[in-house]
């Protein structure tokens, strides 16, 4: 298969739904998987007026690395930095009513992607595909529905004021908090409604629940 054959065939079958990928940088990146002798040239072809394409074929220390790849990649779980798992650990930052209408507008959206999901792989059990074809879509839209289930209740919990933990961050945002010089010695360090506060305060928080646990603060040895 020639780099463009490649590209094609990678859109025709939407891996980059699953896969980040670039395909203005395919050719480098066949480029250098020749140099690491991962694939070498098979043949050269010539269609009409096309340019000549180089045919590739992964090699033996190719195919011993592609499955050793996709071993480690299926048996071994790691951690992926999502977006969204950064916006939830600075949530305090934003008031309370203001997060749990995002956190809505994240459900509603959310809920269109499911039933898009759902929509698509009930065409493809009409025509036939065998699941083997799209457990990757499959397994995205389970943690979709995950994601919703979970989205919509921290957003309720929030609403009604239920969250642990809320009171704290109602105070910090409420009209009364001006700045630090409003904070007596009875405030016992609370932080302010800047976003440096609000993180300093998050930190206090982890650091106290965590000597509770015998665990030592993050950044501590």
């Amino acid at each position: 298969m020639h780099p463009y054959e490649a590209a094609t065939t990678l859109r025709q079958r939407q891996k980059h739904e699953s896969v980040r990928l670039n395909y203005g940088s395919l050719y480098a990146v066949v480029a250098s998987l020749e140099k690491r002798k991962l694939i070498a040239p098979q043949e050269t072809e010539r269609k009409g007026r096309l340019p000549e394409r180089t045919v590739y074929r992964l090699t033996g220390t190719g195919r011993i690395e592609l499955h050793d790849w996709l071993t480690e990649l299926l048996s071994t779980p790691v951690k992926d930095y999502t977006s969204f798992e950064a916006a939830l650990s600075f949530l305090p930052t934003l008031p309370p009513d203001d997060v749990a209408t995002l956190l809505r507008e994240r459900a509603d959206q959310l809920e269109r992607e499911i039933a898009q999901a759902h929509a698509s792989r009930e065409l493809a059990e009409k025509q036939h595909v065998p699941r083997l074809a799209w457990v990757e879509e499959e397994y995205r839209t389970i943690l979709r529905e995950a994601e919703l289930d979970y989205v919509a209740a921290l957003a309720e919990q929030i609403a009604s004021g239920t969250l642990e933990g809320i009171d704290w961050w109602k105070s910090i945002h409420g009209p009364e908090d001006h700045g630090p010089e409003d904070h007596g010695p009875e405030d016992q360090g609370a932080p302010t409604s800047s976003p440096e506060g609000i993180i300093d305060g998050l930190e206090r928080v982890r650091a106290r629940q965590e000597e509770t646990l015998g665990k030592p603060a993050s950044g501590q040895g």
